[in-house]
């Protein structure tokens, strides 16, 4: 299977891959398998036990939400879940805000930036009930 607009390969685990996160958590949400080469096969991690702990202490401390990280063994190797939910609110990586848009994620700046937390605030607090989006 492809990557989508909601899943993401990764071979192995990079600090960076928590603005793919961000990038979900922003949009609608979706699913990052980390052990996985870009066609969906299972190429397998040799660090995973190590990576179950690192990595939602590294997305709760960073971004400040919870995903749920999962374990997976097959013959071919290990491979970890990380399921994102799409937040109500924004999310920002060291003060960046990401998007998931198809199979890439976008860094939101400018007019973009403006327009995704204005409809964030207003779909979440309701403050602005006459703008119509």
């Amino acid at each position: 299977m492809p990557e989508t607009q909601n899943i993401e390969y990764k071979s192995s685990w990079r600090d960076e891959y928590l603005k793919w996160i961000c990038g979900f958590a922003n949009a609608n949400g979706g699913t990052i398998f980390i052990g996985k080469d870009d066609a969906g096969n299972v190429i397998g991690i040799a660090d995973s036990k190590k990576l179950m702990e690192e990595i939602p202490n590294k997305v709760k401390d960073t971004l400040g939400i919870l995903v749920d990280v999962n374990l997976h063994t097959t013959n071919q190797g290990d491979f970890i879940e990380i399921v994102v939910e799409g937040y109500p609110y924004p999310v920002n990586y060291k003060g960046q805000y990401h998007y998931r848009s198809g199979s890439t994620k976008q860094e939101l700046k400018g007019a973009a930036l403006d327009k995704f937390l204005l409809q964030k605030k207003v779909c979440d607090g309701m403050e602005f009930p006459f703008l119509k989006f």
